[in-house]
């Protein structure tokens, strides 16, 4: 199986053996078997967060394919398969009355992976909602329920994606609002979208059709005829800092771009702000478009790289360490990728 097939990017060379598990039992037992085969294994989703080596895989490779949305327990509680595909089960909570993830439209992928790298978007994550995760723990053997506060939650982070060799995500419970309406509107971006005020709240509906929307105009819906989409969504992850590499990111600005330059920011609490990779990537020299191979940054989202057509994965890897390199030379700071990079590394 060659994986560049697999994943929305399209570049990966072939695996070493291949398994398509369409149930939780068939899943499980596919991870235990490769595990006592001493084999290394790859947990594969919709492939819209992963970037696989031109060599491939010399493993098991295991596409999760599991099925199955239930509504048992408190008003709201939606539990979803791994294998879920995400924006299908957004689209199903907003069409029943459910607030909570309306802002995570749109994105590409798989329900399980989402934990993993605590999805958001547009003022919202799962952290803040999920209830809890179930998983096959590789270490101890055995299938085992991980509450919220035990998951390790962080900005794009977990402790799945900081351990991801132990646990295989099964399943994933959400507690929602039943309601009609969205949670508050967090996002400016949005909030213009909407026409509305932060802290409002709008239809559920409402809230879906602009995300989607606001996705689209960057290349960041799936799209056959849009070569934008033929990515990772965003490949950099917005750098979090504190008040001395801020003043720092601040004064190299100044230098490189005027003294009226002002490096937007958002608070990321404790003292920490978040500072958006794409104005540090377009700052550093690196336009929408500018490509290296058959790699290119997006010519609607400076956050995408996109595979032209013709890219391998040396090309993509190869582009992203030059953006990396030229941020952290010009401004300090060095971005760190958000796909799963399987074979290579920057």
């Amino acid at each position: 199986m060659r994986l560049a097939d697999c994943t929305t990017l399209g570049v990966g060379g072939p695996a070493r053996s291949f398994v398509r598990a369409g149930t939780e039992a068939d899943l499980v037992e596919a991870v235990r078997a490769a595990d006592r085969r001493g084999e290394p294994v790859l947990i594969l989703g919709g492939g819209s967060n992963v970037v696989v080596a031109d060599e491939g895989f010399d493993g098991t490779v295991i596409q999760v394919a599991t099925r199955g949305v239930g509504r048992a327990g408190a008003p709201g509680t939606v539990t979803a398969a791994a294998g879920e595909d995400w924006d299908a089960l957004v689209a199903r909570t907003v069409a029943e009355g459910l607030a909570g993830l309306e802002c995570l439209s749109g994105i590409p992928g798989l329900a399980g992976a989402t934990p993993i790298q605590n999805v958001g978007a547009y003022g919202q994550e799962v952290s803040q909602v999920i209830t809890g995760v179930r998983a096959y723990d590789r270490i101890a053997q055995q299938v085992t329920d991980i509450p919220n506060e035990r998951c390790g939650f962080g900005y794009r982070t977990s402790s799945f994606r900081s351990d991801p060799g132990r646990f295989v995500v099964l399943s994933v419970t959400f507690r929602l609002a039943a309601r009609a309406w969205s949670a508050p509107v967090r996002y400016p971006e949005l909030a213009d979208a909407l026409g509305v005020r932060l802290g409002d709240r709008v239809p559920g509906t409402e809230a879906r059709s602009a995300v989607i929307e606001l996705r689209q105009r960057k290349g960041m819906v799936i799209d056959p005829a849009d070569p934008d989409t033929r990515s990772v969504g965003s490949f950099f992850v917005n750098p979090v800092l504190d008040r001395a590499a801020l003043a720092a990111v601040e004064a190299a600005a100044r230098a490189r771009c005027g003294d009226g330059t002002r490096v937007p920011r958002f608070d990321a609490g404790g003292g920490l702000v978040k500072v958006p990779a794409a104005w540090l990537i377009e700052r550093a020299g690196f336009g929408r478009g500018y490509g290296r191979g058959g790699a290119r940054i997006s010519t609607k989202h400076t956050l995408a790289l996109v595979n032209s057509g013709s890219a391998t994965a040396a090309d993509l890897v190869a582009l992203a360490r030059e953006i990396r390199d030229g941020v952290r030379d010009a401004f300090g700071v060095s971005l760190a990728p958000e796909p799963v990079l399987v074979g290579v590394a920057l």
